[in-house]
């Protein structure tokens, strides 16, 4: 799952939390697979909106499977995308979601 990096911490969280569940109910199938095969949740950042656009348009491009959040209380602003698995070569140069430089451990 991917947010926006401009965004204030506790709207990064809540807006990742907003992708992850709507991906769940859009792709029931996807997420089933993903229980069993790796259950692993990686939460990154974009550096603003327009890159996060640009995500998610390669995203579809592409034919992955996924799902973006348009927040209305920030002017219907993109502010989220959850990606299938198979989506992460788009996303792998992407820093944790949440963290300042040497924060977090990956």
């Amino acid at each position: 799952m991917v947010t926006r990096g401009d965004l204030p911490p506790g709207d990064q969280a809540a807006q990742l939390a907003h992708a992850a569940l709507d991906f769940a109910a859009a792709h029931p199938e996807t997420v089933d697979r993903w229980r069993r095969t790796s259950n692993t949740v990686v939460l990154l950042a974009a550096t603003d909106e327009l890159s996060l656009i640009r995500l998610n348009a390669d995203a579809a491009a592409r034919d992955h499977r996924v799902v973006a959040v348009h927040e209305p209380d920030l002017d219907g602003s993109l502010t989220a995308v959850a990606l299938e698995p198979a989506a992460g070569r788009l996303v792998r140069h992407l820093p944790l979601a949440l963290a300042r430089r040497g924060e977090v451990n990956t």
